[in-house]
């Protein structure tokens, strides 16, 4: 198909790390992508847990369905993720994984207000390649800030697999 923007195999074993220290939790993807980091992302899951995946290109939904549309604890939806943040009254997630421009460069805010207290906000893809234009690193490196300046959330910036922050959020005191 051509698609060249997976996660690799480090992301996605610690988001079934991370998923399976919430029993019963309730986690959203955010770009299904090819269903590698949602097929993690559901090893991890026990039987009272859930995941949504989202993702606009309706090929590659059709590609997740293809191997989960039978699991019931996975809603496959294909939609723009930016407007379905801004439509989701659902409860809150235990962890969110923001592999799409929304919810991560878009959208920030009403992703991280999804994020239950105690709950994980994970990125990647954020050390700087060859080949990112201009825009990105700036986009980039503006989001890393906007995260570490928050006082609703503690951040861990890892120089590990494609540039990982992992995001808890907590109690404001």
């Amino acid at each position: 198909m051509g698609f060249s923007m997976s996660s690799d195999v480090y992301i996605g074993s610690l988001l079934r790390t991370l998923v399976s220290s919430k029993p019963s939790g309730n986690f959203l993807e955010l770009g299904t992508g090819m269903s590698l980091t949602t097929s993690w992302i559901l090893e991890g899951l026990d039987k009272k847990s859930k995941c949504t995946t989202i993702d606009n290109d309706a090929s590659l939904i059709a590609i997740c369905k293809s191997y989960f549309e039978n699991n019931p604890q996975v809603d496959i939806v294909c939609a723009d993720g930016g407007e379905w943040l801004d439509n989701y009254k659902g409860e809150s997630f235990d962890l969110i994984f923001a592999d799409a421009w929304p919810g991560k460069y878009e959208h920030l805010d009403e992703a991280l207000a999804l994020v239950k207290i105690g709950g994980f906000y994970v990125i990647d893809d954020m050390t700087e390649t060859k080949g990112w234009p201009d825009e990105h690193k700036k986009k980039a490196s503006n989001l890393m800030r906007i995260l570490a300046e928050r006082e609703d959330f503690i951040i861990t910036k890892m120089n590990w697999s494609t540039g990982i922050i992992i995001a808890t959020r907590v109690v404001i005191n």
